[in-house]
This record gives structure tokens, C-alpha cells and sequence, in this order.
């Protein structure tokens, strides 16, 4: 197999990009560093792209390297012949090469391998030819009768022979494929339940969908009933259409006394052997499809909330839930750093609200606090109450609120990492402070948490926890990369997303600091401990120093870069003073006055770098999220009861499964806007219409107080 074609093909790119692309990732390069600082060579390749290709890559590399093991598992058995041979290397599938192999592979002993043994594999091939002119088959059998093979008669030789014809048909890879294509095209997925035990699968109970319509969230719904014991699960075909597939491939049209013990083995061989591995093989790949809709949903989810635009300049009240023991306060300056911490206890059973009262605005005076951030856990109506109370008794206070996804906070709390940053708190006022944080910079606070505890996807522990890792630390580090970090304030946990950065030389760079005060220039960090040119070179265009002399060490400037970006800048009249001045709002225009082909062959730069270098120069030190609407904070709160039909509010999208969307419209449920109430045109997915963090209007079309459900639609309101 071409490799590289045969990536091309499948992912609609022209050979020479894949080339670079594969050229680029076997030499060592990161995805990001790709993306971003190889733009000529890949034609553009987003990082996206580049994982997909990179995953594709090394799928096909083990298919190849699979199809060599095959091919000298067979030779060995003296059975490679050239027509096996070209179909194994025509196989685009692990599954089609399996099929190819399944004959040759070492069986466990079988019914037919026992046949074999007795010696009954010359009457099986006198069966599989159908000779119209051929002796009655029991006449034939009776030269096999041997009872100390254990073969009493004709009949139990015929049966034997029959065992060993519904294996060989099972085995065959045409017959396979020809039955699997069959059953994904036809086959439906049926689940049944006890309508007596009341469960969240009771829409299960009397269930049934074709293959090839079921969606991914149904799949996994009904595997999770199915292992809780819920649901009985099989998969459904038509039998004698099948068997006519069968047959049509398997006799012969002249008649022969012999074609009614090969139709036989032909049932015996769909019911036995071929349809329940057919069926096992289909559940499998229904459910490997379902998972990686899912990783890919959660994947999507995760990017956007990574990228939720930070409060910046802002010192926030971070305030964790709780009854019985208190909401813990944490008090955190624009920078991250606790100023102050306490515990109040405004919800029951204490309903010591004057006392907290009396305490949070004391901080708030003291501190200029001017945001609360608010957890959404136990107790989060009636703290959020309690806070839009005060706000609404001290108007001079300009104080707002939002109330944030505390998903992962405990796991955080309970962290080596959170012990190491605020050794003298206990856990629960670790929590206060990481609530707080993450409405400042969601992506500095949420890098510190394993991705699955985030919480922004559908049934993310039903998945294939290595797969679901890989997929998410992609988008971590796509998403930190994407927003570059400064490297004299990130935290071990941002800098080891970095491009070229480990978790050890994370650590490195965080104990040179501590050792010898902030970095200075981006050229400083080639004194770090095992941070080579390598390593520099992945890394060093994604890591800000906005202390340095050179200006372009705090943009996204790569250093390899820095004589291009000073050319232009001279051949347009302008000076890396002025950029740090920003000073240079003609740039562009006298750029593109001066052509910027002329340019890319006078600087020997590529027009996609030299038009990152100019978006750079025009905003040096840009924070890519700065450009998005910023978090909807609020001032009063509301409860479910309010809510009545045909109100229109805003809310934040917090989570997005494939049946909708779930938004935060302020009553501490979060309502469902089905993917049919999305939009007015069709939606074939709710990713294609809305995204986390967005703020959206919507309107209420229904509440279910006792179910604490609420209907909302999109329809009509943009």
C-alpha cells in the first residue's frame, strides 16, 4: 500500500501535503509546531487535520505491518499462494485482513477440526462439489463407517463431513464480507426489557432501529442498560435472505443428490457459527463508532470551554456551596493569588445569612471585589440566592455573579498539585480558590484537571479510557498552545502542554525560576536543564516573555522568524520600537502596497508566515480569546418557579450532547434545548449550531417542576 495515497485519497488532500505532513511528524515535530510554524509545507493544515492524519497514519503503518506478520504466518504453513497474496495486500481493513487470515489461524479444537482428524475431509469436498452425476451421499459415507473413530453409521460421517464444510464457509472471507455488508445495510438493533422494573431505560424496554439509522447516544445508552442488566440485547436479520446469499454463492445450478447437506451446512454454518460472530462483530463496531462520536463530542465540548474568554483585571469572591458545612470564600487578585479566605453559613441548617452577609461584604470592601463566582454543587440555589440578596442590598458594592461549572474541583482539591499551591488551605478552600480562577482564566485553572472530570460530553466513562485520554490531551494541548502562555507566570501544569515540553522539563523551567527570578527573553530558556535546540524549537514561538527588551519574544512570533519580521518592519519604515509603542497602524496597507509575494521572496518567507508575523506585529502580546463575547455575569437570581412558558432569556450552553443542548439560563437547572428547537433550518448535528460558552437567547416552552425539566427553544429568536 502507498501509504501516502492512499492518505490523500481518504482525506480529500493532494499527495504532496500528506508527504510534508508524514515527513514533518516522522522527524519529530508536534502537532502544534506543524500547525502553526509549517504552514507552507502542509498547504495550511490546521491542527485538527494533522491529528486526524497523524491517528489515520499510524492506523494504516500497523496494517502494513500487520499484513507482513500474516503473510509469514501463512508461508510457513506452506499455503501462500499469489492470489492470497494479492488480496492481503489489498486489504484497507484490519477486519478485511482478518478475514483473509481466519483460515490459516490456529483453532481451538471444533467440531470440524475433530471431523478432520477422523479422516473426513475427502467426504466433505465430495459434498462441496455437487457432481450432478455423483453417488448418493449415504452410499458414499458408508466407507467411513469406523467405530473406533466414533463413527457409528453414514449419517454421523455425513454429520461430520457437514461440521467441517459450515467451518470452511464461516472461514471465507468472500462470504464474510458479503454477510457483514448484509447485516449493516439490513440488520436491526433490538432491546427488550421487564416493564414491571422501572428504570432510565424504559424506552428501551420495546426497542428497535436499523444499523445503519441508530444514533450514537441510543447505542451507548442501551450497552450501559444492557450491562446494568436492564435490557437484553441481540441483533436482528433476515435469515433466509441471508441463507440465499448464502446459497447463491455456494451451489451449484446443476442439481445433485449432494446440494441438500451443503444447504444444510449452510444453515448450520449462518446459525452456529457465522451469524453470532457477524452479530458480535456489528455490536462491536456500532459501539466503536458510538465511542468515537462521543470522544469527539466531549473533544469539541472541551476545546470550547478551555477557550471561554477570561475575566481579566477582575479580583473575584470564589464561593463553594455547601449546608452543613459552610461556603467557603476565597478572595483571588487578578493575577490568581488567594488574598484572603473564610467560611460562612448563610444555607441550612445554621441560616446564619446576616452573620455571612456582614462577612462577605467586609471582603468585598476591603478586597474591591467585583465578581462572585459561584459553584454549581449542592447548595448552589440557595448560595446564589443568598449573594443576588446582597448584591441587590448593597447597590455600592458594583458587585455581579456567575455561577460556573465546578466539574473536576474536588479531584483538583484532593491533588498533589493542590497541595503544592496552597499547602496551608484544607481541601474545600482549595475548591473556593480554584472556582474562583477558573472564571478568570478557564484554561490556566482547567489544565490542572484530568480532562474526563470536566464534565462536557455524554457516557465519557463507558469510553476506551486510553483513546479518551489521547483525544482529550490533543485538545488541551491544541487549546494551550493555540493561546500561548507566559513563561515567567504559567504553572507546571500549562507549561507542560506546551509543544516540545514534558512534564519534566516543565518542572525544570518552573525550579529555574525559583532559582534564578523571571526569564528575561525566550533565548534564556536554553539555559534550562534538558530544554535542547530541539526542544526550543517546538516550543519557543508558543511561550510569551512580556518583560523581554525584544518585543517579538511576546508575540507568536517564531524566533527562527525574528530577521523576516524585522525586514519587514524596515522595508515598510517601521521599527520594532514602534511596534512595542504600537505605532505601526499603516503596516498592513503599506505591505500590501509593496505586494506581498515581493516580500515572501525578499525576506525568504512563505505568505502564510509573513501574514502571522503582520497579525502579530499589528496586536503583539494578543490573547486570542479577548475577540469572543465575554461571560454572562448577572445580578438578581430566579427559581424554577418563576419560570413560565413563552419567556425569552439569555443563557450560557454548558454541555452539548447529541440530542441538544444543555443552557444555563439562571435557575440552577439548566435547560434542554432539543436539536429540532435549535435553529429553523436543519441541524444534522447541535456542534453545527451552537457551541460551549456561547451566549444564547432562548425561549421557555415548557417546565416540568417535579421533573426539574425545562423545554427551551432557539426557534424565532435570532
Amino acid at each position: 500500500m502507498d501509504i501516502v495515497k492512499q492518505l490523500a485519497q481518504e482525506l480529500g488532500l493532494s499527495p504532496s501535503r500528506v508527504q510534508a505532513a508524514v515527513g514533518l511528524i516522522d522527524e519529530g515535530n508536534t502537532i502544534p509546531f506543524i500547525a502553526r510554524y509549517r504552514k507552507e509545507a502542509t498547504g495550511g493544515l490546521d491542527d485538527n487535520e494533522l491529528r486526524s492524519l497523524d491517528e489515520r497514519l499510524s492506523y494504516l503503518r500497523a496494517l502494513e505491518k500487520r499484513k507482513e506478520e500474516v503473510l509469514s504466518l501463512i508461508e510457513e504453513q506452506g499455503k501462500l499462494s499469489d492470489a492470497l497474496r494479492s488480496s492481503i495486500a489489498a486489504a484497507t481493513t484490519l477486519a478485511a485482513l482478518d478475514d483473509l487470515y481466519r483460515p490459516y489461524r490456529p483453532k481451538r479444537k471444533t467440531r470440524a477440526s475433530v471431523a478432520r482428524e477422523r479422516g473426513l475431509m475427502p467426504l466433505a469436498e465430495f459434498l462441496l462439489a455437487q457432481d450432478p452425476r455423483a453417488q448418493q451421499p449415504l452410499l458414499a459415507a458408508e466407507r467411513y463407517v469406523d467405530a473406533a473413530q466414533e463413527l457409528p453409521d453414514a449419517e454421523a460421517a455425513l454429520q461430520g463431513a457437514m461440521d467441517i464444510l459450515a467451518e470452511q464457509f464461516s472461514d471465507d472471507a468472500d462470504i464474510r464480507g458479503r454477510l457483514r455488508a448484509f447485516i449493516q445495510a439490513q440488520g436491526l438493533l433490538v432491546s427488550q426489557g421487564d416493564e414491571k422494573k422501572e428504570s432510565v431505560y424504559s424506552s428501551y424496554y420495546q426497542f428497535s432501529e436499523p444499523l445503519r439509522k441508530i444514533a450514537a447516544h441510543r447505542v451507548l445508552a442501551i450497552n450501559r442498560g444492557e450491562r446494568e442488566e436492564f435490557l437484553k440485547v441481540s441483533i436482528e436479520a433476515d435469515n433466509e435472505r441471508a441463507l440465499s446469499l448464502m446459497e447463491a454463492a455456494l451451489l451449484k445450478r446443476k442439481p445433485s443428490p449432494c446440494q441438500e447437506y451443503v444447504k444444510a451446512a449452510i444453515r448450520d454454518c449462518w446459525s452456529r457459527l457465522l451469524f453470532p460472530s457477524l452479530e458480535r462483530e456489528a455490536r462491536a463496531a456500532l459501539t466503536e463508532k458510538a465511542e468515537k462520536a462521543a470522544i469527539h463530542l466531549f473533544a469539541q465540548n472541551l476545546r470550547q470551554l478551555l477557550l471561554q474568554p477570561p475575566l481579566k483585571g477582575r479580583v473575584v469572591l470564589g464561593l463553594d456551596p455547601a449546608y452543613r458545612t459552610g461556603c467557603k470564600l476565597a478572595v483571588v487578585d487578578p493575577t490568581g493569588k488567594v488574598l484572603d479566605t473564610a467560611v460562612v453559613y448563610p444555607t441550612p441548617p445554621q441560616n446564619k445569612k446576616e452573620e455571612a452577609e456582614k462577612k462577605v461584604v467586609a471582603l468585598c470592601e476591603k478586597y474591591r471585589v467585583e465578581v462572585v463566582s459561584i459553584g454549581n454543587g449542592t447548595a448552589t440555589g440557595e448560595s446564589e440566592a443568598f449573594i443576588a440578596g446582597l448584591i441587590a442590598a448593597h447597590p455600592g458594592l458594583g458587585l455581579s455573579y456567575m455561577v460556573v461549572s465546578e466539574a473536576g474541583a474536588s479531584v483538583y482539591s484532593a491533588s498533589k498539585l493542590a497541595a503544592e499551591e496552597f499547602p496551608q488551605f484544607d481541601v474545600s478552600l482549595r475548591s473556593a480558590a480554584s472556582i474562583a480562577r477558573r472564571l478568570q482564566d478557564p484554561l490556566a485553572e482547567l489544565v490542572k484537571i484530568d480532562p474526563k472530570a470536566i464534565g462536557v460530553g455524554q457516557y465519557q466513562h463507558d469510553m476506551p479510557q486510553r483513546e479518551l485520554s489521547e483525544a482529550l490531551g490533543g485538545v488541551v494541548e491544541g487549546a494551550v498552545n493555540s493561546v500561548g502562555v507566559d513563561l515567567n507566570t504559567a504553572s507546571h501544569a500549562l507549561l507542560k502542554y506546551i509543544a516540545g515540553i514534558n512534564s519534566a522539563t516543565a518542572q525544570n523551567i518552573v525550579t529555574y525560576r525559583e532559582e534564578n527570578g523571571s526569564f528575561h527573553s525566550r533565548k534564556e530558556l536554553l539555559k534550562v536543564k534538558g530544554l535542547g535546540k530541539k526542544a526550543f524549537l517546538q516550543c519557543a514561538g508558543f511561550l510569551r516573555v512580556p518583560e523581554s527588551e525584544n518585543i517579538l519574544d511576546n508575540t507568536a512570533v517564531h524566533p527562527e522568524s525574528y530577521a523576516a519580521a524585522e525586514g519587514l518592519l524596515s522595508r515598510c519604515g517601521f521599527s520594532l520600537e514602534n511596534v512595542r509603542e504600537e505605532k505601526i497602524g499603516s503596516l498592513q496597507s503599506t505591505a500590501e502596497r509593496l505586494g506581498l509575494p515581493a516580500l515572501c521572496e525578499e525576506l525568504s518567507v512563505g505568505e502564510p508566515t509573513l501574514r502571522d508575523i503582520l497579525a502579530e506585529l499589528l496586536r503583539p502580546g494578543r490573547d486570542m480569546r479577548d475577540s469572543l463575547p465575554p461571560p454572562l455575569l448577572r445580578q438578581g437570581a430566579m427559581d424554577l418557579k418563576d419560570l413560565r412558558e413563552g419567556m425569552v432569556l439569555s443563557g450560557t450552553v454548558r454541555n452539548i450532547v447529541d440530542f441538544g443542548a444543555f443552557v444555563d439560563i439562571g435557575v440552577h437547572q439548566d435547560g434542554l434545548v432539543h436539536i429540532s428547537q435549535l435553529s429553523e433550518r436543519y441541524v444534522a448535528h447541535p456542534l453545527d449550531a451552537v457551541h460551549v460558552g456561547d451566549i444564547v437567547k432562548v425561549k421557555v416552552l415548557a417546565v416540568d417542576a417535579a421533573k426539574k425539566r425545562i423545554s427551551l427553544t432557539m426557534k424565532e429568536l435570532s
